[in-house]
């Protein structure tokens, strides 16, 4: 895992995301409707809804447009449903991609990944093509400029918590979870005022893959550009080596 700063990819893709505030805010907006269409509206019985509104208030998402979305999530029966789908498949030099989305049409969003792929000289997989190749792991990152105190202090936090490993990078320190556990361990650093800059369940690459050639560089930042433009599109794992 050494050599791979997540923090810094988190920054990469927050400046990313700081261009475009509106694309992660409407991504948080359907994550928050299916939280509360299969939780309820009420964070203090709802796990999933919690986890959330933590990764919108990572995100600088202002109070009162998460309260917005609850609220509305919970009184508009006809709220749009949204389907939840996985794609897997393969980028330049068989890089292996995995694409999580929520749509409300699933032959557009089908379209739309595969011509993506297609594009970046890739080609869209069979189920469990290549998620085999990754992990499913709570992470928490925490930024050493917002951290002063004491590492060990914070790995035993973590640890006694009920985290699975507690890393020290560069700039940042990495906590691991499984997934079952991500929520205790993040509201246990939450609840001693821990400032997170990411805290979410995601997929990480057991193996990273180097991509040399200026093409295939080229087409693999194609495909991922298509995936991140696209509104349907939640989130995009890889194990490219950037």
């Amino acid at each position: 895992m050494s050599g791979h700063s997540k923090f810094a990819n988190i920054k990469h893709k927050k400046e990313k995301n700081d261009a475009a505030k509106g694309k992660i805010f409407t991504i948080i907006g359907r994550e928050i409707a299916v939280a509360v269409k299969e939780g309820g509206a009420d964070p203090a019985n709802n796990s999933k809804l919690r986890d959330v509104i933590a990764k919108a208030k990572a995100n600088n998402m202002p109070n009162d447009t998460i309260d917005r979305g609850i609220k509305k999530a919970a009184g508009d029966a006809n709220a749009v449903n949204y389907v939840s789908i996985t794609y897997e498949g393969y980028g330049p030099s068989g890089t292996a991609i995995i694409v999580n989305a929520l749509t409300d049409n699933k032959n557009r969003t089908a379209s739309n990944v595969r011509n993506a792929f297609t594009k970046g000289g890739g080609n869209v997989g069979t189920t469990g093509c290549v998620s085999y190749m990754f992990d499913e792991k709570g992470q928490i990152i925490i930024a050493k400029e917002e951290y002063d105190k004491d590492a060990d202090e914070l790995m035993m936090l973590a640890l006694d918590a009920g985290a699975e490993d507690f890393s020290e990078e560069e700039d940042s320190y990495e906590i691991i979870t499984a997934p079952d556990d991500f929520t205790a361990v993040r509201e246990a650093l939450e609840k001693e005022g821990i400032p997170m800059v990411s805290a979410e369940v995601t997929m990480i690459p057991q193996n990273y893959v180097e991509l040399t050639a200026e093409e295939d560089i080229k087409k693999m930042n194609r495909i991922l550009d298509m995936l991140d433009e696209d509104d349907d599109v939640q989130d995009v794992y890889h194990n490219w080596d950037e």
